[in-house]
């Protein structure tokens, strides 16, 4: 018999706290560094960082397929967890490893082969095609640290053990923000590689984050054993991670799509345009990266809880992280407000661009305010095994409501209505996210509470 596992006895609001918070500070490390590694390559030129900014849907899809298969893992291993299934949990952990090397492959050979033809379908400005492709190219071949590292992250958070994840995240990005200066400027006798320098600090840094994950799951997450030693790929295991997995990656993948999107119609405008929107997700990440450690804490200790039978626990979780959400994006809110100048000159933003991109931040931040419910309501789903409600969720609210009215108020000829887009199609998402949520206490979380009061009446 498995012993009980801290996420099913110890009190929720500490609970949650103690396992969010290394997350959310490394999340907020991860969002340092993207702004750090935009300053630095500001300083090459506008267009470096317009390069940066139009590889982001890219890299973003890396992300998503690795964080989706992540999710999946997560939800399935602490839910096998709160069960007691410990041949379950171990074929899990080993799933998530193979199937972490799988992807590496694919992205490896889709770099190599398509870099070049990405950047040329969005500007035919050669000194952004030529700096894209080369940054594009090392990111993706050497993407095996990117892999690695997120699913054995997520092998620790599945367990509880989020400080030590903040310890991984936390490693790769200060590599990063000191490498970053190093190899894009020349320095300390390094060669001058400029944008290929960024790439470069985040590989190195993301191979070294993987090589401490794979560390701490062995000398400390006594929980999964992983062993390849008569690993064979399950079918079940792999089709029970990507039934909440691919809802999960085909949601971040619908975000590379709308920001694919949304380059193409703010390229209409000028570049520039397109280098605010870059600049624009650096700096929201600040608001937004910390909510999505909190949920790296909320996910297990749902889906743990579902499988313990224990619905108080989910109830209140749900309703803490919501409160807390909510807290984080009015703060955030207000720092894009107030601050909008002092935000985008940390990118040596030229006078055109500070025109551009103070009324955008200001616009687009209103959708803050209700976002984080959003955010936690489709993490909600994802924990209990519904990750197409979340899909539903994004899809609606990036490619049906989003893209299209930026298009529609693009055709004014007016730039400012078209950050509108992201305010009403976050409303329509919140929408959206308390009907579903409504739908799924009827169907799961009150049977639970009903089957509690019979057992406890017996």
């Amino acid at each position: 018999m498995m012993k009980e596992n801290k996420m099913g006895v110890m009190p929720v609001n500490r609970l949650l706290i103690t396992m969010s918070v290394p997350m959310v500070i490394s999340m907020l490390v991860q969002a340092l560094y993207n702004i750090v590694d935009s300053m630095y390559v500001a300083q090459i030129s506008e267009n470096a960082l317009t390069a940066v900014s139009l590889a982001f849907p890219y890299q973003n899809l890396m992300i998503a397929v690795a964080t989706g298969t992540g999710v999946g893992v997560n939800a399935l291993l602490s839910r096998s967890l709160g069960e007691r299934n410990k041949e379950l949990v171990n074929k899990t952990a080993c799933t998530c490893i193979f199937l972490a090397g799988a992807s590496w492959i694919v992205f490896a050979l889709l770099g190599l082969g398509f870099s070049r033809t990405f950047f040329a379908m969005q500007t035919d400005v050669a000194e952004i095609v030529n700096g894209g492709e080369s940054y594009l190219l090392i990111c993706s071949i050497l993407s095996i640290g990117l892999f690695i590292q997120i699913a054995f992250e997520k092998l620790l958070s599945s367990t509880g053990r989020t400080v030590l994840t903040m310890l991984t995240q936390g490693a790769g990005a200060i590599i990063n923000i000191v490498l970053d200066p190093i190899l894009i400027f020349g320095m300390f006798g390094m060669p001058k590689m400029g944008i290929a320098g960024a790439a470069a600090a985040t590989v190195i840094g993301q191979i070294i984050g993987a090589f401490l994950g794979i560390w701490l799951n062995h000398r400390f997450n006594h929980e999964i054993h992983v062993s390849f030693r008569s690993f064979r790929p399950e079918f079940k295991v792999i089709k029970a991670i990507y039934s909440v997995g691919i809802p999960s990656i085909l949601m971040a993948s619908i975000g590379s799509v709308m920001t694919f999107g949304m380059n193409k119609i703010l390229i209409g405008f000028s570049t520039t345009a397109a280098a605010v929107f870059g600049v624009y997700f650096k700096l929201q990440s600040f608001v937004f990266m910390p909510i999505f450690g909190m949920n790296n804490g909320l996910v297990p200790i749902v889906a743990y809880n579902f499988g313990a039978r224990k619905p108080e626990r989910i109830v209140k979780t749900i309703k803490l992280s919501m409160m807390y959400a909510t807290g984080m994006m009015v703060l955030g809110f207000a720092a894009f407000q107030l601050f909008p100048q002092n935000l985008l000159s940390i990118f040596n933003a030229s006078d055109t661009m500070l025109a551009i991109g103070i009324p955008a931040l200001k616009i687009i931040s209103f959708h803050f305010l209700i976002a984080g419910v959003s955010i936690i309501c489709s993490s909600t789903f994802q924990a209990l095994g519904h990750g197409v409600l979340s899909l539903e969720m994004s899809l609606i609210r990036q490619l049906i409501v989003l893209l299209p009215c930026a298009f529609l108020f693009a055709q004014t000829g007016v730039l400012d209505l078209v950050w509108l887009a992201f305010p009403i199609a976050e409303l329509v998402a919140v929408v959206l996210g308390i009907l579903f949520m409504v739908r799924i206490f009827r169907t799961q979380i009150r049977p639970l509470k009903e089957e509690q009061l019979i057992l406890e009446m017996e």
